[in-house]
């Protein structure tokens, strides 16, 4: 499985709706609320059969009142 974190941009007044439909969609392990440029932020395990793009857009990206998402890929835990 490949790790990602995924931040995202809501809506003005809308990050807790985000959230609920994130969390719902059971494909999240963690999810934040942040302070900074994005309002949450989640780690997904992508399976190694999936394509990174594809999975996020199907499974997350189609949410209604996400502006922006930024995600980070990684490679190596210490």
């Amino acid at each position: 499985m490949t790790c990602v974190f995924v931040q995202f941009r809501c809506q003005p007044g809308k990050t807790y709706d985000v959230a609920t439909a994130v969390y719902d969609r059971e494909v999240v392990s963690e999810l934040y609320s942040t302070s900074g440029e994005y309002d949450l932020i989640a780690k997904v395990y992508i399976p190694d059969d999936a394509d990174v793009g594809h999975y996020l857009s199907d499974k997350l990206f189609d949410i209604p009142h996400i502006v922006r998402t930024l995600t980070t890929m990684t490679f190596k835990a210490f």
